[in-house]
């Protein structure tokens, strides 16, 4: 069984890369590389894959994981300008990717249990486009 809870945040960024020359940011990130920033609405559905409790039929009470969320989520990236409030985006470039698998980082070891793991973080960056995080599995070629 998987069940979903839904967080949202706001926040500006910069994607640029130090190891890109000025015009390599530009053709790589477009708008994007504007050194003032941009923002984000950005949405996080985080999912868990596990089995109801016989006591509670819940596969984490929802309450918790809305406090989690808060606490590991909203609180360090809400209003926040990503490159310069929030590690470790000050040195890896805040993509939609990079997101994700920064939020999955927070997540996980405090989502793992003998019921239960996280299955999947989305980050959706705007509303036609989000990202799908699974967790270290390498890429298949």
């Amino acid at each position: 069984m998987i069940i979903t809870r839904k967080v949202e945040f706001s926040a500006s960024h910069v994607c640029r890369s130090p190891r890109l020359s000025e015009e390599e940011n530009r053709r790589v990130y477009g708008a994007a590389a504007n050194p003032h920033g941009h923002g984000h609405n950005y949405v996080v559905e985080v999912s868990l894959e596990g089995e109801p409790d016989p006591v509670t039929g819940m596969v984490l009470d929802l309450k918790e994981l809305k406090e989690l969320l808060n606490r590991e989520v909203a609180a360090p990236y809400d209003h926040r300008f990503l490159n310069y409030e929030a590690p470790p985006f000050d040195h890896v470039v805040p993509t939609a990717e990079n997101i994700a698998r920064e939020i999955w980082r927070r997540l996980e070891p405090q989502l793992r249990g003998a019921a239960r793991r996280l299955y999947s973080i989305r980050l959706y960056e705007t509303p036609d486009f989000f990202v799908d995080y699974f967790g270290e599995a390498p890429c298949s070629t």
